[in-house]
């Protein structure tokens, strides 16, 4: 039997390879919601540079869970938009968000804003 190109503790390991970070499940999780143009994101996610967006963008879409278009017009136009893939993380994304709700209510109760609030279903 040959070697294992790679080997993994587990397979949650290859998904957080793919999606872990600060912002790309941020990303990908305002992407179930349709495609986002640059400046989307950015008023989407305030805090984030401009740099780092991109630096996210780019490593997603060589993954395979995120699709640039680029528009042949002036200004130039940019849309990302999840592919095929990434549609199959939107149910591991919205999961995610219910839990994060839970957990700020309750670690935090009343102390705590959550800038995003789309609606995510049960």
């Amino acid at each position: 039997m040959p070697e294992p190109i790679k080997t993994y503790n587990t397979a949650v390991e290859a998904t957080l390879e793919v999606i872990g970070g600060k912002w790309k499940p941020v990303i990908l999780f305002f992407l179930t919601f349709g495609k986002k143009r640059n400046g989307e994101f950015m008023s989407l996610m305030p805090v984030i540079t401009q740099k780092v967006l991109t630096q996210q963008l780019r490593e997603l879409e060589e993954d395979g869970v995120i699709q640039r278009t680029i528009f042949n017009v002036v200004p130039p136009r940019v849309e990302y938009e999840l592919t095929d893939y990434g549609w199959s993380l939107k149910e591991i994304l919205h999961l995610m968000c219910r839990w994060g709700d839970t957990h700020i209510e309750r670690v935090y109760g009343d102390q705590a804003a959550v800038l995003a609030q789309p609606q995510t279903k049960e």
